[in-house]
């Protein structure tokens, strides 16, 4: 027996890799966390798999499926939304399963940074802009910052924040980051990314309060750089035609001859 973490991606329910969706089709348990995994993922489980979601649930009760799944000998689907190695409650959870001497495997998923930077058809990670991306959040009930996690601290570095858990202290937000970023810089805010009910609002650090004005929710996502809808960077050497590198070496390309 083995259970599966399942990274289900940030909402759409194509946005899941094929091994993800096979191990869901062989797992006669799945339990999802029905918050933020679309339903529409649980169509691949099996017939009359046992379903479980685990939103209402505690860690004791969530661990107390899994042991009676080991103890029927019956594979588990695990999903969890996005990606598993940032902000997905798994560690504690794997760190039972070690005391229990329950196999687990996992599966990567789709982050919702990376859904965001789709969403806004951005590369986050600009020759001569950026080329960091800092992924954090403030501190909630859940779980506080640690010391020197801060986003002042981030900020002095110039990377692209992608800010979660946030868009309900904005004015924090804001507040930390305009002196380093300055009040013009650009950013860019996405609610549900990959849901049919994404919404997306620009603005800029001075702007920012006024265009969210309250509306989204807290599963948005802030995203904060020079690089966010940038049009002035420079041109990567990667495939510049004088840029000797393994698979194309110079002079071997008709058009960009050695001697050119």
């Amino acid at each position: 027996m083995t259970v599966h973490f399942i990274g289900a991606g940030p909402g759409a329910a194509d946005l899941i890799t094929l091994r993800g969706r096979d191990l869901i089709a062989a797992s006669p348990v799945c339990l999802y966390a029905g918050s933020l995994v679309p339903e529409a993922l649980l169509a691949h489980c099996p017939a009359g798999a046992r379903i479980v979601n685990t939103a209402p649930l505690s860690l004791d009760e969530i661990m107390a499926e899994i042991k009676a799944a080991d103890d029927a000998g019956l594979d588990v689907a695990r999903l969890h939304s996005g990606d598993l190695s940032v902000w997905s409650a798994m560690g504690e959870q794997l760190r039972r399963l070690r005391e229990m001497g329950i196999a687990y495997d996992v599966t990567p998923g789709v982050p919702s940074f990376a859904a965001a930077a789709a969403a806004l058809g951005a590369e986050l990670t600009l020759p001569g802009v950026a080329q960091s991306v800092v992924l954090t959040r403030t501190s909630g009930r859940a779980s506080a910052m640690p010391e020197g996690e801060t986003l002042t601290n981030f900020a002095k570095t110039g990377a692209t924040l992608c800010i979660h858990l946030s868009v309900h202290v904005l004015d924090k937000v804001v507040e930390e980051l305009t002196p380093h970023y300055g009040g013009d810089c650009p950013v860019a805010v996405v609610w549900r990314a990959t849901w049919p009910d994404q919404r997306v609002v620009h603005a800029t650090l001075e702007t920012l309060e006024t265009a969210i004005a309250g509306e989204m929710e807290r599963t948005a996502l802030i995203m904060v750089g020079r690089a966010i809808g940038a049009q002035e960077f420079d041109e990567s050497r990667l495939y510049a035609g004088d840029y000797d590198r393994r698979y194309r070496p110079v002079g071997t390309h008709p058009r960009f001859p050695e001697s050119a």
